[in-house]
């Protein structure tokens, strides 16, 4: 849940959007500042924050433009956008090493696995999971719209790009500590002496 939590603002702003694309800014900027401001009072590191802060920031934007111009043709183009800024900042933070995930991870996860690089590497491909379905649900929706295709392409589109990236959060991390709990578990394996090894030690015992 931890992660789903990261989309309510987006998920609110798609709602209210339907209505006014001006309110769909302000509802999900109020929503994502009031989630950010619920995590730091907890103590939440910033680290774990990184979808939150990309949220606000990108609310605020759109926001500034929806109130000052509501005519502008962006409101047209919002859900591409808003994957386009997704994807980006999934795939910014997997290029300055900090993918967005991990600090949800560690808030779930005992300290003594932090600096594990199993822990790492899971991490970075949970995030590279969540990239693709970004870019992929934005790609989407731009072709759907230069074609003019029908709206439940676009449904499609958002149920495959977020239901894929959901079900491999959940599976792969189960899956990658098993077979890290299984490697350690395995038991080291003498490799067998030679005959002549055998006699020599023989003889020796003799002696």
């Amino acid at each position: 849940m931890g992660y789903l939590r990261g989309f309510i603002p987006w998920i609110v702003a798609g709602v209210v959007s339907s209505f006014d694309w001006r309110w769909g800014a302000v509802g999900g900027l109020v929503t994502g500042l009031l989630l950010l401001l619920q995590d730091r009072r907890r103590g939440v590191g910033l680290d774990a924050l990184i979808l939150e802060i990309s949220t606000v920031l990108y609310f605020v934007v759109v926001g500034a433009v929806a109130v000052v111009r509501p005519d502008s043709g962006l409101a047209d183009h919002t859900d591409v956008i808003s994957f386009a800024w997704l994807a980006a900042t999934a795939w910014g933070s997997l290029a300055i090493r900090r993918p967005f995930t991990l600090g949800i991870a560690k808030r779930q996860t005992p300290r003594e696995y932090w600096d594990m690089p199993e822990f790492i590497r899971v991490n970075n491909h949970i995030t590279s999971a969540w990239g693709s379905g970004f870019t992929f649900i934005g790609v989407s929706l731009a072709v759907c719209g230069a074609v003019d295709a029908p709206a439940w392409v676009g449904i499609a589109a958002h149920v495959a790009g977020l239901l894929g990236p959901a079900v491999f959060t959940k599976v792969y991390p189960a899956r990658a500590q098993a077979r890290l709990l299984a490697a350690q578990a395995a038991p080291v394996t003498a490799s067998p002496r030679t005959n002549t090894e055998t006699t020599a030690n023989e003889g020796a015992g003799a002696s």
